[in-house]
């Protein structure tokens, strides 16, 4: 009787693995630990509005732990579906409505980025490139020249090759904010994803030209494409 009595007090503070356990100690500790009273105060330190419930219901708190618990197990992450190998991206730029650069890029090209930078390219757009955040960058070559207030707008598509089907990144944005500081025009896309995923939403791509500036004759020299995904992605996994 004693030994009951000291296992009523102490069922109620166990969790419930160790409630669990319990039961399959012997017939007794089963039967004890069978009580729905122990198992409320399980489900009590889990969840504990399940207990404001009326007391009409029938099913059991035992029940309610056993279906709704689950043993956290760690997890992989499985590999990336997509490859840069797997992807062509169609990039065009139009300066007013003249188009100044169109160019299929290979995926493991855009990947590579820009190899050498130009000489008198400013500080500050020199420690963003060589920064070890993931970028995706291009060069341009020939080199475009744009006067300073023309409207430059850019569109991108993305093909799988291994499947032929397209997306669209970029359509047809302009670089409406410019840093002259850095030497970027930028300009992005809010990402339009499948309706399976209906709260995902305020993602963007975001495209810049980098450039140099041609002294005070208010013409910036275009010799790098950025793209990323600043808002979802930081690594090339990602």
């Amino acid at each position: 009787m004693l030994s009951e009595e000291v296992l009523k007090a102490v069922f109620p503070l166990l969790d419930g693995v160790d409630l669990a356990v319990c039961m399959v100690v012997c017939k007794q500790w089963r039967h004890m630990a069978q009580d729905d009273y122990f198992w409320k105060c399980v489900c009590a330190k889990r969840w504990p509005s399940i207990c404001k419930r009326p007391n009409s219901h029938t099913v059991t708190y035992y029940r309610i732990y056993r279906t709704f618990y689950k043993r956290q197990r760690p997890q992989t992450l499985l590999p990336p579906r997509l490859s840069f190998d797997d992807l062509e991206f169609f990039i065009d730029i139009w300066n007013e409505d003249e188009l100044v650069f169109s160019e299929v890029v290979p995926g493991p090209v855009l990947q590579t980025g820009i190899k050498f930078l130009p000489t008198g390219i400013c500080n500050t757009l020199k420690f963003h490139l060589e920064s070890p955040e993931y970028k995706m960058t291009l060069p341009v070559d020939p080199r475009f020249n744009i006067p300073w207030g023309d409207t430059v707008s850019i569109s991108v598509l993305v093909e799988r090759k291994d499947s032929n089907k397209v997306a669209c990144i970029i359509n047809k944005s302009l670089f409406d904010y410019i840093d002259r500081s850095a030497s970027r025009a930028l300009a992005f896309e809010y990402l339009n994803f499948s309706p399976n995923y209906p709260f995902i939403s305020g993602i963007r791509a975001w495209i810049s030209l980098l450039f140099l500036e041609d002294g005070d004759d208010g013409i910036i020299d275009v010799f790098g494409i950025e793209m990323d995904f600043r808002n979802t992605a930081s690594s090339k996994d990602e």
